[in-house]
């Protein structure tokens, strides 16, 4: 891609454009045909499970019988789930009603059918997202096969794996990866399939085993699949390959969790979050917020090196799971950190399926900037160079590792993680967390334009600019407990003449609660039409920064003037919170009962460095007691 052609110069804030342009939803087109619907044809001594597959793709088949359709069943029924879910926000609005009132009187006296296709009608021209269902991606390997799923809602993704041995294959299988028709009929038909009575599948583009009356019609439908759907889909895949803390849990702990969450309601301005504190030695700790309910895990100790208390979101969406879980036997979750997504893997003998909640709705544009700067963005030489050998020794072997990949290939490790990091983020290679594999699995058929896919819009793009070019410039953070962390920046455009003001307050779930920017397209518009470009750049480099900060704790300690860490420790049913702040000169303490009013100490030193080393000397303090650091969760 060309720099100088695809992006904008560094001062062109987009503040003269309209907002609807600076706000398109681009589209990616993607046509699926099938010879015919896929559907459960059940007979008197069995039943046949026809999957249909996109005839413009790779002709992958299987014909199979299942030796466990119950469990078989419910995986099935959670994919489904999640692929229709939708837990967006949705306000009180009349107008829906209105409308379905006066199409209720304009449908009178018509036949049950005429209605049906007049709501369809209203539906695909009032309502079109609600036909944005991407049909399961599905994936014909050696010693698996795959299904992979997106939510409507950007978040949540979820991949059901099937090991071979849960069939009794008849014939070879055809490699490859495809789509299946996936609708609401498939769905009531997989409802029908029972123990007693035997399964056949058939995945193919003709599904040769079901014979029907006539022939079956084709059916073709392309897709407008959103650019940020498509790109949430893609990354929160990759998110994967992240380094993470993985927690074993029982399949009651989950259905503990779930039992919890339906006895309580939300509060509004309580929190909606699930701290994981995590003790070696000790069973992990689910504490469900507000409430302070503590879930002690009956899976065993957690065996990791080092404690750690981690925070994550999304636990609404675990109810997607409830199907699956009296078949489960253990849970492992994969925890990455603050307001980056969190994967759970449920294990039942051949059958495993892992569910990724994104941490960050599509609303929330401040967490999902700090998540992009975890992903990769090099596109040099060498890397292309790895990237095209992985490729090219994945199209041979199907499923590999990383470290397999390596030796064959033999380039740097670290290369190849990269490379694969981008091939995931590219659709060309799944991520097979439950195996700890890399698979070859092109998400279509036709090449993505991934340059639409870099960046969100062209603000966002701009703002990457600005930091890339040092115009984004972090002036001062505040730590302030109990509203959070105020960061003021600077922003020179040269193009404008001018310098910015951005100004940010994020809680501490990194969820942005108030911005304010000096820049014309701000004062117009506020948040209504996205953040302004300077709002973003000042969020990219404040990432960046903790990036850098992230890195450097316990190597060059010597180096660090600004920093807030927070601990906590469990007694009994109470827990202390000691939260500590260095800045400059200055060191604040904070500590005291969660969700209390803590007592506060604030320190002013004659130098940086005996404030740097005043601080660390409390951080070693708290950690040989036992407190647990929270600060990345």
């Amino acid at each position: 891609m060309s720099e100088e052609t695809d992006k904008p110069e560094a001062g062109s804030e987009p503040e003269s454009t309209k907002p609807e342009e600076q706000l398109s939803d681009p589209r990616t087109p993607i046509t699926l045909t099938y010879a015919g619907a896929s559907q459960l044809v059940a007979g008197d001594a069995s039943s046949t499970l026809a999957l249909f597959t996109n005839t413009r793709r790779a002709d992958v088949r299987a014909e199979l019988k299942a030796k466990d359709p119950l469990t078989l069943r419910e995986a099935l029924s959670c994919l489904y789930e999640v692929v229709s879910s939708d837990f967006r926000y949705v306000p009180r609005d009349k107008t829906a009603y209105l409308a379905y009132m006066r199409l209720r009187k304009s449908m009178a006296g018509q036949s049950a059918w005429q209605a049906q296709q007049a709501y369809f009608e209203w539906l695909a021209r009032n309502d079109p997202t609600a036909w944005l269902v991407l049909d399961p991606i599905v994936t014909v390997h050696p010693d698996r096969l795959l299904l992979e799923v997106f939510s409507k809602d950007e978040g949540a993704y979820a991949q059901l794996g099937v090991d071979w041995s849960a069939f009794e294959v008849s014939g070879a299988l055809r490699h490859g990866t495809t789509n299946i028709d996936y609708s609401k009929g498939l769905f009531d038909g997989v409802q029908r399939m029972r123990s007693y009575r035997p399964t056949q599948i058939s995945i193919g583009q003709d599904a040769v085993s079901v014979h029907t009356e006539g022939k079956a019609p084709v059916i073709e439908k392309t897709i407008q699949v959103p650019d940020a759907w498509l790109r949430g889909f893609l990354q929160v895949q990759s998110a994967a390959t992240l380094p993470s803390t993985v927690v074993t849990i029982a399949a009651i702990d989950l259905y503990n969790l779930l039992r919890q969450l339906r006895l309580n309601a939300d509060r509004k301005k309580g929190g909606r979050g699930v701290r994981i504190e995590l003790v070696p030695g000790e069973a992990p700790r689910l504490v469900l917020e507000p409430w302070e309910i503590v879930l002690t895990s009956a899976a065993g100790p957690y065996k990791g090196r080092s404690p750690a208390l981690v925070r994550i979101w999304g636990r609404r969406r675990l109810s997607l799971l409830r199907r699956l879980l009296p078949f489960v036997d253990t849970v492992d979750i994969h925890l990455l950190g603050s307001g980056l997504p969190s994967f759970y893997v449920l294990r039942a003998g051949p059958i495993t399926l892992t569910l990724g909640l994104s941490g960050f709705t599509s609303a929330n544009w401040s967490q999902s900037v700090g998540f992009d700067q975890l992903l990769p963005r090099d596109r040099h030489e060498d890397i292309k160079v790895t990237l095209a050998a992985v490729l090219k020794q994945l199209g041979e072997v199907w499923v590999s590792s990383a470290e397999d990949l390596a030796k064959v290939t033999k380039r740097p490790a670290t290369e190849v993680y990269t490379a694969l990091q981008i091939a995931c983020q590219n659709g060309q290679v799944s991520y097979d967390l439950a195996r700890a594999v890399y698979r070859l699995r092109p998400i279509s058929d036709a090449p993505i334009d991934l340059t639409r896919l870099q960046y969100r819009n062209v603000r966002e793009r701009v703002a990457h600019d600005l930091v890339a070019r040092g115009a984004a410039k972090i002036v001062s953070e505040n730590r302030i407990y109990g509203t959070g962390l105020e960061i003021t920046g600077k922003v020179a455009v040269e193009a404008d003449r001018r310098e910015y003001r951005p100004q940010l307050v994020l809680d501490d779930d990194g969820r942005v609660k108030s911005a304010e920017c000096t820049c014309t397209f701000f004062r117009k518009h506020k948040l209504k039409e996205g953040p302004c470009a300077h709002l973003i750049a000042l969020r990219v480099a404040q990432a960046q920064e903790e990036e850098r900060r992230r890195q450097a704790r316990g190597k060059a300690r010597g180096t660090i003037t600004v920093e807030t860490r927070t601990y906590a420790k469990r007694q009994g049913d109470a827990e202390e919170v000691c939260q500590v702040s260095l800045d400059r000169q200055r060191l604040k303490l904070r500590w005291g009962p969660r969700d209390q009013g803590l007592r506060v100490q604030s320190l002013v030193f004659n130098s940086v460095a005996e404030a740097r080393a005043a601080y660390f000397e409390r951080v070693d303090d708290l950690e040989a007691r036992g407190y647990l650091d929270g600060t990345a969760g």
